[in-house]
């Protein structure tokens, strides 16, 4: 019924970490997650490459960085210039392994714009290449070609299992899913029953490759919870059957490169220890080494005193989550629980060694724990139930204790204990994940959902998209055509690094600079931008003024995605509307003009570490010689920008006494005069006016915040394509003549991303222009769009995609006919 209607309730984690007053667990702190997107290419490999100008001529370039299939490249020759770098796409680009040229007789050729810098080519490349890493070769070539090499987990894959209660056993198992890495697993030979179905994340120690266990001496044979179900001649009926199949159903090797190590144990029988039932994690217990397999893996038992007890086994190795030194938990003011069947409830180690004549494992035995890892009680994350592994929770740090996190799930079907994981599990993940891999989160039983949402159903004249569940991980959401969409994690964000070493300017502390971590992401560009941005903000030494700065000006442009951010200054909370961008290849361009509007090195934060020395050579410079060249020496004008009364919000804790009403030092509605140019030195106070302008951020008029929300949401709601700044040219008087052949009086090929905007709004499809300029598509990049990838990369249905590449298809014609000699 096209007038019909569905009501959608979603959990929202904006909304909920707002109303929780919570923060979100850093992205970096999931080392897992970070590895499950890396797609096999690393900064600093090196490959062979068309040269532009010169497609007949390849050169070696160097990894930068990596974001899902784009590589930001630079051609070797160019130092530490990074004004040539450029992006690729692998499915697309002509790359190639170090070697290829010479294999296939190609000409390897510097390019023009290094040649004086390299005068002799041979002696260069020796140079350069010498102890180099190629790109693995069979990313860029064949079926695995510019795929995530987790991708290649497919459904139907087969993988080895160690036994959980015997590691000198392993299993075959099939892939029944993949979830950003996290793979459901069935037993070979109980393809109809789920019953003993498992959920492992790819890196787990005891999941390998097939053939892994006859390479390593361990017997193939199904667990004893299941041998009883087939005869044994079933069961080498089915080896039989996975052997002849293992080309098929083979899981890169390569994959498993990132998995931890397994060091050697120093652990006998009959040690006695501290641990947590992986099976039940909710309190500590003795246990017992019942079994020393070899130098890798032991068996551990959970005490049990009772004369019927239920024997609690796993395997163990020497880097095993949960098992601790005896009296750890005393040392760490935590409750040990005594074994089952034990008089009393208070528990001594001392007395329970002498009564059961054992000794304590010494504490050499147990790896060195760590308290650097970046969580912090209250911080809010993702966590698989232990109790449901089907489930994926809300789940909030309610303690700490060195590598170790007590964690409230909330939302499962059963209510469940506060249960203990290690920081490094890889049944954690952060704020987001089953949103990004297509996931079912549990809500919180009180949920925070959105207001009501429909979903809509398709109206071709109008040209809207149905809502529908996006393959690779976007939520449920309802799409104007003219919304840009990223799939399939292509733009994901690459790791946002903070170099410390670089300047802060005037706004920034650096000491609060300092303590920052290292980087965020990567993950979806507009939440680790989010990140970033939220971090500076609370890095400032007025959050309200950084916030100003780095609000989104309602005059300007719309370019990218309009994200709320908060900051808290003298015990008031603020907030604004900051612009972040959506897509990979605009984020370096993105952190270095954000830096520039804060007047800090333009290499404060961005894609690339700063190893040694700034390029931007920051710290030679002063204060104010710095800020002058990149933050004052354009007119700037004075105080809040234009639309600030509307956009940056002010929500008093408590109301204020009535005070004098202050003389305006801001101008409302209307533009300063471009020869207002602030010349504070960088760093001082900004005059009386600084103070005055915290206050009179403080002091906003509240009758008219109201009517100032609305003119915004209309505002934004508008399509603006308006840049003073920076006015391109527009194509000439395009024609259209009634056969619909178009007579242009400019080349295509040379069009800017305004003057395709321009022409796209001068046909019926112009609501996907905000398309073309969100995804930065030129003039070059609109004659090479083809229908299968104007459905996939701008996610359009087929009627619309059609429509859309009728009009490509006429530029595509005239430009053959007008200008292609």
């Amino acid at each position: 019924d096209a007038g019909s209607s569905v009501e959608e309730m979603e959990f929202n984690w904006d909304e909920y970490l707002e109303d929780t007053g919570a923060t979100a667990a850093p992205h970096g702190s999931f080392k897992h997650v970070d590895t499950s997107l890396q797609n096999g290419f690393a900064p600093g490999m090196k490959l062979e490459v068309a040269v532009k100008s010169d497609q007949n001529t390849y050169w070696v370039a160097t990894i930068i960085t990596t974001c899902g299939q784009l590589l930001l490249l630079r051609y070797d020759g160019y130092g530490e210039d990074r004004k040539a770098d450029f992006w690729c796409d692998i499915l697309t680009a002509d790359l190639h392994p170090i070697g290829w040229c010479e294999q296939n007789k190609k000409i390897l050729k510097v390019p023009e714009g290094i040649k004086d810098k390299i005068p002799d080519q041979e002696e260069f490349l020796q140079r350069v290449l010498k102890g180099a890493c190629s790109a693995p070769a069979n990313l860029l070539e064949g079926l695995h070609r510019g795929k995530n090499p987790l991708d290649l987990i497919a459904p139907g894959s087969r993988l080895e299992l160690q036994n959980i209660r015997d590691s000198l056993e392993a299993w075959i198992v099939n892939v029944v899913e993949n979830v950003g890495g996290r793979l459901k697993l069935r037993y070979e030979g109980l393809e109809d029953s789920d019953k003993f179905d498992q959920w492992l994340f790819y890196l787990d120690p005891f999941l390998h490759q097939v053939g892994w266990a006859a390479q390593h001496g361990y017997s193939l044979q199904p667990p004893s919870a299941i041998r009883s179900l087939r005869s044994e001649a079933d069961w080498q009926e089915i080896l039989k059957k996975v052997k002849e199949e293992e080309e098929e159903s083979s899981v890169p090797t390569d994959l498993f490169k990132d998995k931890p190590v397994i060091g050697v144990h120093s652990f006998s029988e009959g040690m006695k220890l501290e641990a947590v039932d992986p099976m039940a994690p909710f309190v500590i217990c003795p246990a017992t080494v019942l079994k020393v397999y070899n130098d890798k893996y032991f068996l551990i038992e959970m005490d049990d005193l009772r004369p019927e007890r239920a024997s609690q086994r796993y395997v163990c190795h020497v880097s095993s989550a949960g098992i601790f030194p005896v009296q750890w938990s005393l040392k760490n003011g935590l409750h040990l629980s005594p074994p089952p069947g034990y008089p009393g409830q208070d528990f001594d180690w001392a007395d329970y060694l002498k009564q059961c004549g054992a000794e304590a494992a010494p504490q050499s035995c147990f790896p060195s724990l760590t308290s650097d890892h970046g969580f912090k009680e209250n911080m809010k994350l993702e966590a698989v139930n232990p109790v449901d592994p089907e489930e994926v929770c809300i789940a909030t740090v309610t303690k700490l204790k060195d590598s170790y996190l007590w964690l409230q799930l909330e939302g499962s079907k059963k209510p469940v204990p506060e249960c203990i994981v290690s920081v490094e599990s890889m049944n954690i993940f952060p704020v987001g994940w089953c949103e990004t891999n297509g996931y079912q989160l549990r809500p919180p039983r009180k949920a925070i959902v959105n207001k009501q949402k429909k979903i809509a159903v398709v109206q071709p004249e109008k040209q809207i998209l149905s809502s529908r569940t996006v393959h690779d991980g976007l939520k449920n959401q309802e799409l104007n055509s003219s919304d840009s969409v990223v799939i399939n994690g292509k733009y994901c964000c690459p790791k946002i690094y903070f170099n410390h070493r670089c300047f802060s300017g005037p706004y920034l502390n650096k000491g609060r600079i300092a303590e920052l971590p290292q980087s965020v992401g990567p993950g979806n560009c507009v939440l680790v931008l989010k990140e970033v941005l939220t971090l500076l903000i609370n890095a400032a030494y007025k959050p309200s003024r950084v916030l100003r700065e780095l609000q989104l000006d309602e005059e300007a442009a719309w370019h990218g995605h309009g994200e709320t951010l908060k900051a808290k200054y003298k015990g008031k909370s603020y907030r604004a509307t900051v612009e972040v961008v959506r897509t990979a290849d605009r984020v370096a361009d993105f952190c270095r003009k954000t830096c520039i509007k804060l007047e800090c090195c333009p290499n404060l934060f961005g894609p690339q570490m700063v190893l040694d020395k700034c390029s931007e050579n920051c710290s030679v410079l002063t204060k104010t010689k710095y800020t002058h060249y990149y933050g004052k020496r354009k007119n700037k004008r004075i105080g809040r920008p234009p639309g600030g009364h509307s956009n940056l919000e002010v929500a008093m804790k408590k109301p204020n006494k009535r005070r004098k009403r202050r003389k305006h030092f801001f101008v409302h509605k209307k533009k300063r005069s471009s020869t207002s140019v602030d010349n504070t030195p960088a760093g001082s106070p900004q005059g009386s006016g600084a103070e005055e302008e915290d206050d009179q951020d403080e002091s906003e008029l509240s009758h008219s915040l109201a009517q100032d929300r609305d003119k915004r949401k209309r505002k934004l709601r508008t399509f603006s394509f308006s840049d003073d700044e920076n006015k391109p040219p527009s194509p000439k008087d395009i024609k259209m003549e009634v056969a619909e052949k178009l007579q242009l009086d400019s080349n295509p090929l040379e069009w800017s991303v305004a003057d395709v905007v321009r022409f796209l709004k001068s046909t019926d499809c112009a609501p996907l222009a905000r398309i073309f300029l969100d995804q930065e598509i030129d003039g070059q990049a609109l004659l090479l769009l083809t229908l299968p990838t104007v459905q996939e990369c701008m996610d359009l249905k087929l009627g619309p995609a059609i429509k859309l590449c009728h009009h490509i298809e006429r530029v595509k014609l005239a430009f053959y006919q007008q200008f292609a000699n």
